[in-house]
């Protein structure tokens, strides 16, 4: 067992250290020094995630380290960035070896599938607290931003939304899920957008990731660009386990659960045919769910033309929660 800091750092994490030539200088010293090339914008995110907060106690430690990285590589995708370097802060209650063998498992699998490198970070002992920034480039003034969305634009998500949701209700016990084992990697080990993200680039007019519901994180956009929007329950992309639960009229999960980690974004109907052009080279569905209106405020209307009241918006931090993003 390492019986340092600094030793549990060069066995656990130096080790896994990638070689890039924009690394000038990596874990070891005070800081990383990295190589911005020319033409180039940084992207910069940070997340944290708190035992007891932010995943339920059926996550392993595996799962704990992917999730990690994962919730940062969605953020790079919704700004249409490559991610680069990330650094670690890891505050642990003690030195436990399986555990630790298992985050990085997790952790370093996927940074590896992004090619991205870990250049720094810090170790402290408490509660288990884990916190990543990543940093990724995007070619200068390309970045996908949330204040871009104007009237007439159409609006897109990826994937599946409530499926993460519904897993973390089974697992705290408040329902029962048949097809839970297809569900659990959503809410376990998600998988960023990485690449939709960076094939958006010059087509999408705003784009934010879903970790927190539909509503709340399109609602960002719509403050930002200063419009409204309608919805349309109908085309919401759901899963037959989530489908089963919105036929009785409750849409709770796909709109409000949080931990999608799918991309909701608006389009100009002048690049909707080049949109399609670029997705016909990704294996992922992305559904058109609604439109940019001039009218402030999110509407939301069923299959027969009816407008629908959400019953909730979304994930709030600072709301009592234990053990994930719950519905």
């Amino acid at each position: 067992m390492p019986a340092t800091e600094f030793s549990l750092i060069n066995h656990y994490f130096a080790r896994h250290a990638q070689v890039h030539d924009d690394v000038v200088l990596g874990i070891g010293d005070d800081a990383a020094v990295l190589r911005v090339p020319a033409g180039q914008e940084l992207v910069v995110t940070t997340d944290t995630m708190v035992a007891g907060v932010h995943f339920p106690a059926s996550a392993t430690a595996g799962d704990i380290g992917h999730k990690l990285l994962a919730v940062n590589l969605s953020d790079i995708a919704a700004m249409g960035a490559i991610p680069r370097w990330a650094s670690l802060a890891l505050t642990l209650p003690e030195v436990d070896d399986e555990w630790l063998e298992g985050f990085c498992q997790g952790l370093f699998t996927l940074a590896a599938e992004h090619n991205v490198a870990l250049v720094g970070g810090d170790t402290t002992r408490g509660p288990l607290t884990l916190s990543i920034t990543l940093q990724g480039l995007v070619p200068a003034g390309q970045a996908l931003r949330r204040d871009g969305a104007n009237v007439g634009d159409a609006i897109y998500v990826s994937g599946s939304l409530g499926d993460a949701g519904l897993a973390l209700q089974h697992e705290l016990g408040q329902c029962t899920v048949a097809e839970v084992a297809d569900l659990l990697p959503k809410l376990h080990r998600p998988t960023p957008r990485v690449e939709l993200g960076q094939a958006l680039r010059g087509l999408a007019s705003a784009a934010i990731d879903i970790s927190d519901g539909l509503l709340a994180d399109l609602g960002h956009i719509l403050k930002a660009s200063h419009v409204g929007t309608r919805l349309e329950l109908a085309a919401l992309p759901v899963s037959a386990a989530v489908q089963a639960i919105t036929r009785s009229g409750d849409w709770r999960l796909p709109l409000a659960a949080g931990d999608d980690y799918e991309l909701c974004f608006t389009v100009p109907p002048a690049q909707e045919t080049a949109l399609q052009a670029k997705l016909a080279g990704l294996a992922l569905p992305v559904s058109r769910i609604g439109q940019i209106e001039a009218e402030a405020g999110l509407r939301c209307f069923d299959a027969g033309g009816a407008c629908y009241t959400p019953q909730a918006t979304g994930y709030e931090h600072f709301a009592m929660h234990t053990g994930g993003k719950p519905a």
